[in-house]
């Protein structure tokens, strides 16, 4: 079991919360930003064996052919250790980040030694190298690059391999030296409208998964909420829901009302809802952990369906119910009032918007338990569609209504499922509530 955090440090256990969903967000930008940087290696691996081949052959510079293509080999097999490295699936962190392009600026200053150094028109793809440290890193990382890079430069121009390459500026595009800059100039141009854009749309990604794990934690902390209010609540309808039931029991027993059949049915009636009430009153405190001395039974998936639809049918008026049992062969699990409650909200949502007819189905898909609830309602509207399960949506104009689909959206997603809507072509609605049967069934014994 994990531990969970004491309400005496809520703020510290919030704070963990956050930094391991950023660390986690982190992580996963962090593989998609490696990839990138696969195939931006790729590139290089290319353009370097294009650029020797026709440095050597096609413009007869004297450049040690051998040696730069051994190191042009070289990154070539650390970029395949970096696929095999994906592929292990380990989340990717700042400092690999910053490893691998330390890698890059090692190699690009190996082939700027061999071929000229400053004098050779490529040295300014270290602005590449800086600006992808810049999107891809962050704090001292950043300035870390920026120092290695600009080390590399001067050391080069102190020490390198000659290069006979006339500079022959006054000759426009006529110069080697001119062609390779504006070779160069291309190539960082457009590695960075590329690559930059596609690393700006992982931190996109990144920066979205953040806002939907910060919203999410603040939809738990308002069920945290509603749920200690409805447990307080339960705790005090307790008594006078006692009270009740002993006062109707003494009523039943009374002759004088006895004899009078019409208040003997509503006080039938009474005792039934009052027992609804008491009941419903349970289900909130055991879903708090609160029993009040109902334990779990042991029961099977069908029969805990079937049981859930004759309950809800027998405390319900409804003109038509149907319901369909599908799920096919039985496995064993531990009745739980929590998702019984659930499937009650959609149950009691449709036939508010259908009191003519209901029909509940039970099926199993894979290894998954499919219920769909049906009505023949107005529907949903499509802006409640577009915002489903989002608290106080409702079309019933009700202070404080919305909050049953919210409460089941999140019920399920808690047992690892999903809540789909949609509204039915021949009318009506249908939610379809989808929960892994791993989540809610007893493992079956060997």
């Amino acid at each position: 079991m994990i531990p969970q955090p004491t309400d005496a440090h809520p703020a510290a256990a919030t704070l963990l919360t956050q930094r391991s969903t950023a660390r986690a967000a982190d992580a996963t930008a962090g593989v998609k930003n490696l990839q990138q940087l696969i195939q931006l290696r790729w590139t290089a691996v290319v353009g370097q064996v294009l650029t020797i081949e026709l440095a050597h052959y096609t413009l007869a510079l004297q450049i040690p052919v051998r040696e730069m293509l051994m190191v042009v080999g070289c990154l070539a097999l650390f970029n395949i250790a970096s696929l095999l490295r994906l592929r292990i699936g380990r989340p990717v962190h700042n400092v690999e980040l910053f490893l691998a392009l330390l890698i890059d600026v090692s190699v690009l200053t190996v082939q700027l030694y061999l071929s000229g150094g400053t004098s050779n028109p490529f040295v300014f793809l270290y602005l590449l190298q800086i600006t992808l440290g810049a999107v891809l890193l962050r704090g001292a990382y950043i300035w870390t690059i920026v120092a290695i890079t600009i080390a590399c430069f001067a050391a080069l121009a102190e020490h390198h391999m000659p290069l006979a390459l006339p500079l022959e500026l006054d000759q426009g595009l006529s110069s080697l030296y001119t062609m390779g800059l504006l070779v160069c100039f291309v190539l960082n141009a457009t590695l960075v409208m590329v690559f930059i854009t596609r690393i700006h749309r992982n931190l996109r990604e990144r920066d979205a998964r953040l806002a939907a794990a910060r919203r999410r934690r603040v939809e738990e902390e308002h069920i945290v909420r509603m749920g200690l209010l409805a447990s307080g609540a339960a705790h005090e309808l307790g008594t006078p829901l006692a009270t009740l039931a002993v006062i109707l029991g003494d009523w039943q027993h009374d002759k004088r009302l006895a004899a009078n059949p019409s208040l003997r049915e509503e006080i039938a009636e009474m005792q039934t809802q009052v027992q609804r009430c008491k009941s419903i009153v349970s289900g909130i405190l055991l879903s708090a952990g609160e029993t009040r001395g109902e334990a779990s039974a042991l029961t099977t998936v069908r029969s805990f369906v079937d049981a859930l639809a004759h309950e809800w049918h027998s405390t319900r008026s409804l003109q038509q119910f149907d319901y369909v049992n599908g799920f096919g062969t039985d496995t064993p699990m531990v009745s739980d009032t929590t998702l019984k409650q659930m499937v009650f909200n959609v149950l009691d949502n449709a036939r508010d918007a259908s009191p003519g007819w209901v029909r509940l189905s039970v099926t199993r898909q894979d290894d998954a338990l499919r219920i769909a609830v049906t009505d023949a309602g107005p529907g949903f509207a499509s802006d409640m569609l577009a915002r489903l399960g989002t608290p106080y949506q409702s079309s019933k104009n009700r202070p404080g209504g919305g909050l049953g689909l919210y409460l089941v959206l999140n019920v399920a997603r808690t047992l690892g499922g999903n809540v789909t809507a949609r509204n039915r072509p021949e009318g009506g609605a249908e939610v379809t509530i989808e929960l892994p049967l791993a989540a809610i069934a007893l493992p079956e014994k060997v």
